[in-house]
C-alpha cells in the first residue's frame, strides 16, 4: 500500500508537523525502508489536500534531519534507517548520566538519541515538548510532578510515549517506569532499624526545593514513630544541624557535601560519630570516608528497561523499587 497521509482537522498539531510525525512513524513502523519513495510533492498535495509550500517546507525540514534525501530526477528517498529518540530528563547528575549511559549502550547504533533536560521549569519543558511533536518517532520523558502527568505530554501519541522515574499516568495506554519512592525507602529503612536505634535522632533533610515527593516525609515519620526513633526533618542545614550522635538522611547531593565538610570540621567521624544515608547511588558514595550507605533504584536496570521498550515498542508498566547498600557511614 505504501505511504498514506490524511490531515487530522482536530489535532494540536500543524500539518507541517503531522506530516513530519506521519514520515517518522512509517519509518519506525517499516511502512519505509530505507530507499524507499516518498509520494511527489503534487501526488501527496492531490491525495492529502496539503499545500505544495507545506509538504515542500517539511520535505525540506526531513531532508535537514537526515531522514530523507532527494535526487533530481527521481524524487524524495528514505536514508538509511535511523530513528530518533526524545530523552527528556529533569536535570544532569551522577546517577543520570548512568541511566543515560545504560539507554544508549542497549540501543542499537541507527537509534539516534538527543538528550535534553527541563531543570523543573515548566515553560522550559512546554517549550521542548512543543517544539519535539512530530520530530521523532519515540519519547521518553521525566515528568515535572510527581502527581500529575502535564497537559502538554498530553499531545505525544500515548503509543510513542515513556513516562521515566516518577508519576503513573491518569492515561492506562500510556506506558511508565517508575520509582517506589515513599514504601520503597521505608522498607529498606527497615533493614537497619536496629542501627539507626542506637543515635540519639534520625534527621530527614528536605529542602522544599526539592523535587522529592512530598509525601515521603510522613512516611518517614511514620517510619520511625513504629520504631521509636526520635526524627526530626531539617528544611535547610546550618552548622547546628550536625551534631555528633545523630543520623542524617539527605535526598540533594549538596546537603550530602555540607554535612561531610561539616563534619570534617568538627572532627567528626561518619559512621561513628555521626550515620549517614544518601539517596540515589552514585560512583563517588562508595569513595567517600568508608563509603556513603545509598538507598536507590539500579539506573542502569532503567535504562535498559527503557531501551527495550523503545526498540521493541512493548509496553510496561513497572514500578522499581529501590534497593539498600550499606557501607561504612551507617
Amino acid at each position: 500500500m505504501g505511504f498514506q497521509f490524511s490531515i487530522d482537522e482536530g489535532s494540536a498539531q500543524t500539518k507541517i508537523q503531522q506530516l513530519l510525525h506521519a514520515v517518522n512513524e512509517a519509518i519506525s513502523n517499516g511502512v519505509l525502508r530505507e530507499g524507499d519513495f516518498l509520494p511527489s510533492v503534487n501526488q501527496l498535495s492531490k491525495s492529502s489536500g496539503l499545500s505544495r509550500d507545506t509538504i515542500f517546507k517539511a520535505y525540506r525540514i526531513l531532508k535537514q534531519r537526515s531522514i530523507i534525501s532527494s535526487t533530481p530526477t527521481k524524487g524524495y528517498f528514505v536514508n538509511s534507517a535511523s530513528f530518533k529518540v526524545m530523552m527528556l530528563l529533569d536535570d544532569f547528575s551522577a546517577f543520570k548520566e548512568q541511566l543515560y549511559g545504560s539507554f544508549r549502550a542497549n540501543l542499537p547504533d541507527n537509534y539516534v538519541v538527543d538528550l535534553l533536560f527541563h531543570h523543573y521549569n515548566p515553560d522550559v519543558f512546554e517549550q521542548l515538548i512543543q517544539n519535539s511533536l512530530g520530530r521523532y518517532s519515540m519519547y521518553v520523558v521525566m515528568n515535572i510532578k510527581h502527581h500529575r502527568m502535564e497537559k502538554v505530554v498530553r499531545k505525544i501519541d500515548p503509543n510513542k510515549l515513556l513516562i521515566l522515574d516518577m508519576g503513573t499516568p491518569d492515561n492506562p495506554d500510556i506506558a511508565y517506569l517508575n520509582q517506589d519512592f515513599a514504601n520503597g525507602a521505608v522498607n529498606c529503612l527497615e533493614q537497619v532499624k536496629d542501627r539507626l536505634t542506637c543515635y540519639r535522632k534520625f534527621n530527614l533533610v528536605f529542602p522544599k526545593t526539592t523535587p522529592h515527593p512530598s509525601e515521603f516525609v510522613n512516611s518517614f515519620i511514620s517510619f520511625c514513630n513504629d520504631n521509636d526513633i526520635v526524627c526530626n526533618v531539617i528544611e535547610k542545614l546550618t552548622e547546628q544541624s550536625v551534631q555528633s550522635g545523630e543520623a542524617y538522611f539527605v535526598i540533594k547531593e549538596e546537603d550530602l557535601v555540607y554535612i561531610v565538610k561539616s563534619a570534617k570540621k568538627q572532627q567528626l567521624i561518619l559512621g561513628k560519630d555521626i550515620g549517614m544515608i544518601a539517596y540515589n547511588d552514585s560512583p563517588l558514595k562508595e569513595l567517600v570516608g568508608d563509603g556513603i550507605t545509598v538507598i536507590s533504584v539500579d539506573f542502569a536496570e532503567m535504562g535498559k528497561k527503557a531501551a527495550h521498550f523503545v526498540e521493541s515498542k512493548e509496553k510496561l508498566f513497572e514500578t522499581l523499587p529501590p534497593k539498600l547498600i550499606l557501607r561504612g557511614s551507617l
